[in-house]
C-alpha cells in the first residue's frame, strides 16, 4: 500500500523532483489570455453579418463581391488543368515567397500599370489581410505610432491595435488625407508608418487626388516614414481616369509597400494577395510568413497563374465593373427617398462602398437593431474612426445585390428610418 507524503508546511519549498498536490477544491485555472487578445475586440462588420445572415435580409453591410459574377467556369478549368497536368507540384509544399509563375504574372500586371516591378519584388500572401499582419510583425513594436485615414478600414485598425500600436487619425476632408496635417502629425508623433487606401477607399469610396499623392510621398521622403498603400479596389473603376499609385511618385520608391489582392477581381475564396516592398522589409515579411503559415497554398497560386495565362482578367474585370456601376447608380438614385432630409452622401467613381451622413441628431449604431427588423442592414460609421467617432455616419455596400434588390432594400431602409424618432 502506498502512503501519500504529507503536504509541505505553509511557506516551505517542495523537495526537488516532487509535484505539488492539486488544490483540494479542484483543478487550477489555466493562465489567462495575452493582454493584446483581451484588449482588441472582434470586427463589428463580422458581428453584423452574423446577425443579418437570414436570407430575407437585404444586406448592405458586407463587403462581399457579387458571387454570380465570379468566373466560376474559368477558375474551375484552371484548377483542373493544374491538378491534371502537375498534381505532384500543385499539392506539394512551396516557397514562402510564392510560386514563380504567379509572381511573374503579377509583376507584369504591375509594370503595365506604371510601376516597374520584377517577380523578386513581390511576396505572395494569403489575402492582402495577411500582408498587413506581416508588416505589423516586421515593423511595429508595442507603443509605436501608426497614422491612418479617418475613417479607416476596420481590419487594419484591428491589426495595428493587436500589434500594440498607438493608432492616430490624420485629419482630412472629402478627398482624403490632408498632406499638411500629415506632416504636422509626423513631426509631433514620430510614427513608423502611414496606412492608406487611396483609391475607392473602404469605408468612404473616396479617391485621393494625384496632387495629394505626390505630396504624401514627399512628406514620407522628407520626414522618414513608411507608407503602406493598400489597393484592393483600384481595378474596379466605373468612370474617370486612373490615378497613379503613391508608390510610383518620386520619393516614395524606397519607403512604400504596395498591397494587392485577387479577392475583389477574381474571387475572395482563393485567399490570394501580395505585397511589393523594398528588399530588406520584404525579407523580414517572408520570415514572419514562415512563422505564420510557411507559404500560401500552392494549388491556389498555380491555378491563379494558369487562369491569368488562359483568360483575359482585364476583360472580366470590365464586365464586373459594368454590373457594379449599374448597382451604384441604382443606390444613388434611391438614396434621396430613403435617407432623412438633410442627409449627405458621396458618389464614388469605383469600388464597392458609399458613405452617407445623416443629420447630427441620428445615431446609426443605436438605430441599427430597429432597421434590421425591417430586413435590411448597413454598417454604422462609428467603428471606422480611430479617434472621435461620427455617430451619424454609415457605410453602404452596393455591389452584392442586383439593382432591383437595392431598390427594395432602400425602400425598407426608408420605411425603417421614417417610422422612428432619431436616437440622440
Amino acid at each position: 500500500m502506498t502512503v501519500a507524503e504529507p503536504a509541505p508546511a505553509p511557506g516551505s519549498v517542495p523537495a526537488p523532483g516532487s509535484v505539488p498536490a492539486a488544490p483540494a477544491s479542484g483543478p487550477a485555472p489555466v493562465p489567462g489570455l495575452a493582454a493584446r487578445a483581451r484588449a482588441v475586440g472582434g470586427s463589428p462588420v463580422r458581428d453584423i453579418l452574423a446577425v443579418t445572415a437570414r436570407p430575407e435580409v437585404i444586406n448592405f453591410a458586407g463587403g462581399l463581391p457579387a458571387p454570380e459574377l465570379f468566373d466560376a467556369d474559368g477558375i474551375a478549368a484552371a484548377y483542373r488543368a493544374v491538378l491534371v497536368g502537375d498534381a505532384a507540384r500543385a499539392l506539394q509544399y512551396s516557397t514562402t515567397e510564392g510560386e514563380p509563375a504567379l509572381r511573374a504574372a503579377l509583376a507584369g500586371r504591375t509594370t503595365a500599370r506604371g510601376l516597374p516591378t520584377g517577380p523578386d519584388d513581390l511576396l505572395v500572401t494569403s489575402g492582402s489581410q495577411q500582408a498587413l499582419s506581416l508588416l505589423a510583425t516586421a515593423l511595429l513594436e508595442p507603443g509605436d505610432t501608426v497614422l491612418v485615414e479617418d475613417p479607416c478600414y476596420l481590419a487594419a485598425l484591428q491589426v495595428f491595435r493587436f500589434a500594440g500600436a498607438r493608432v492616430v487619425a490624420v485629419p482630412g476632408d472629402a478627398h482624403g488625407v490632408d498632406p499638411e496635417a500629415l506632416e504636422e502629425l509626423v513631426v509631433r508623433t514620430r510614427p513608423k508608418l502611414l496606412y492608406t487606401v487611396p483609391t475607392f477607399q473602404n469605408p468612404t469610396g473616396r479617391t485621393l487626388p494625384a496632387g495629394r499623392r505626390a505630396a504624401v510621398a514627399a512628406v514620407a521622403a522628407r520626414r522618414g516614414l513608411w507608407i503602406v498603400e493598400d489597393d484592393p479596389y483600384g481595378e474596379l473603376r466605373y468612370e474617370g481616369e486612373r490615378v497613379p499609385w503613391i508608390a510610383a511618385h518620386p520619393g516614395a520608391e524606397d519607403r512604400t509597400v504596395l498591397l494587392g489582392s485577387f479577392s475583389k477581381v477574381m474571387a475572395p475564396g482563393l485567399r490570394l494577395g501580395w505585397l511589393r516592398a523594398p528588399a530588406a522589409l520584404r525579407r523580414a515579411c517572408a520570415v514572419a510568413k514562415q512563422a505564420a503559415d510557411l507559404h500560401t497554398p500552392t494549388v491556389n497560386q498555380l491555378a491563379a497563374a494558369r487562369y491569368l495565362a488562359d483568360n483575359d482578367l482585364d476583360a472580366h474585370v470590365r464586365r464586373v465593373a459594368g454590373a457594379y456601376r449599374e448597382r451604384r447608380d441604382a443606390m444613388l438614385a434611391g438614396l434621396p427617398g430613403a435617407l432623412p432630409e438633410g442627409s449627405v452622401w458621396n458618389r464614388p467613381e469605383g469600388g464597392m462602398f458609399l458613405w452617407a451622413r445623416l443629420p447630427e441628431r441620428y445615431d446609426t449604431t443605436a438605430l441599427l437593431p430597429r432597421v434590421v427588423r425591417h430586413d435590411v442592414a448597413y454598417v454604422p460609421g462609428a467603428p471606422f474612426h480611430a479617434g472621435e467617432p461620427d455617430r451619424a455616419t454609415l457605410r453602404l455596400c452596393f455591389v452584392t445585390q442586383t439593382p432591383e434588390e437595392i431598390r427594395e432594400g432602400l425602400r425598407r431602409l426608408g420605411k425603417a428610418l421614417g417610422e422612428q424618432e432619431p436616437v440622440a
